[in-house]
């Protein structure tokens, strides 16, 4: 049994002028001690369907299900009950400038009944978790924003949730903070087993830290798929247009003119594994009569498995570059025809 089940949700906002849908009929299972990843661009309806699993957000139709309560019947006491057992992580740290760090985690120990003589230790133990057991009686204006989180994500575990929720938690952070903080994340969830849910634009984020992924677009899930099978061959065009931005292989205008004098066709090529397709280029290049150049390329790894990306420029005549096309599309995962 999941322990997340979202089922047919929607959630609809009125106002003066229009109605809104933020979310429509998604439906998503998540299963105890996984990282799911929800991306999308901004205005996608991320945050509004990650709402809805702690009940801040109520569903106009359709229901949530955490560990068996159904969040959108639940009635306060329940819903408060619920809600002890999911912490949420925010993009803008949300501390409390005024008061100490070990200060800011007692807050959240406090809103969660924990003994009063038990909190020192809990607090500790939170700190040293995240790399920061040594800045206890620190205010938030004397970190940098790669610390800031890491307070927000041991305040997030301050009573010991089931489920983390994190939305857009690196986003306000440069890339190799970001890194830090999604090895602190998988840490968290290799030792304490403990389900994440992380909603982000930054497909960076996404190659390292989800397992499995839903894409949203429009307020619709347009696609789940583990990690590596999004990355490797995306089969929504929100899909494949996130994967490409991060795949991209741009080259210099100096290239590309160069090569649009040239008749030809540049190719984008995306395969799994790590092994080199020389053999494969020389014998379309052998059959087929064309002339093959690798352009650029690099293999990224996602959930630790290979990725490949190749651009390559093609020459010969047109029903050449026809037949040769079609011969890379039978042999790698992905093909795309770049324009000049």
């Amino acid at each position: 049994m999941s322990q997340i089940e979202i089922k047919n949700v929607s959630v609809t906002f009125q106002n003066k002028k229009q109605r809104i849908t933020a979310v429509s009929q998604v439906s998503i299972a998540i299963q105890k001690g996984e990282i799911f990843g929800i991306v999308g661009l901004s205005g996608a309806g991320k945050s509004t369907l990650v709402r809805t699993i702690n009940g801040l957000q109520r569903p106009t139709t359709g229901e949530v299900i955490v560990d068996g309560i159904n969040i959108t019947r639940a009635n306060k006491s329940t819903l408060t009950r619920a809600r002890q057992k999911i912490g949420i992580i925010f993009q803008n740290f949300n501390l409390v400038q005024n008061r100490t760090l070990g200060e800011n985690i007692a807050f959240a120990l406090n809103a969660g009944g924990y003994p009063k003589r038990q909190q020192n230790k809990k607090i500790t133990e939170l700190l040293d978790l995240v790399g920061l057991a040594d800045r206890k009686d620190n205010y938030p204006g004397q970190l940098s924003g790669g610390q800031k989180q890491r307070v927000g994500i041991a305040r997030a575990l301050a009573n010991d949730p089931d489920i983390l929720l994190c939305d857009e938690a690196t986003s306000a952070l440069d890339l190799e903070t970001a890194e830090e903080i999604v090895a602190i994340l998988k840490d968290i969830n290799t030792r304490l087993h403990i389900t994440i849910v992380f909603i982000t634009h930054q497909l960076e984020v996404a190659r390292s830290l989800f397992q499995r992924v839903a894409v949203m677009e429009n307020g619709h899930i347009v696609e789940q798929a583990t990690a590596y099978d999004l990355f490797a061959n995306p089969r929504s065009a929100m899909g494949r247009r996130l994967v490409g931005r991060f795949l991209a292989t741009a080259l210099p205008s100096e290239i590309r003119q160069r090569l649009a004098s040239v008749p030809g066709q540049l190719l984008a090529l995306r395969y799994r594994g790590e092994d080199s397709l020389d053999p494969i280029i020389t014998k379309i290049a052998g059959e087929i009569g064309v002339n093959v150049n690798i352009i650029q390329g690099r293999i990224e790894y996602v959930q630790a498995k290979a990725i490949g990306v190749l651009t390559v420029f093609v020459t010969g005549q047109a029903a050449q570059l026809l037949a040769a096309i079609k011969a890379f599309k039978q042999q790698v995962d992905q093909v795309e025809v770049v324009p000049l």
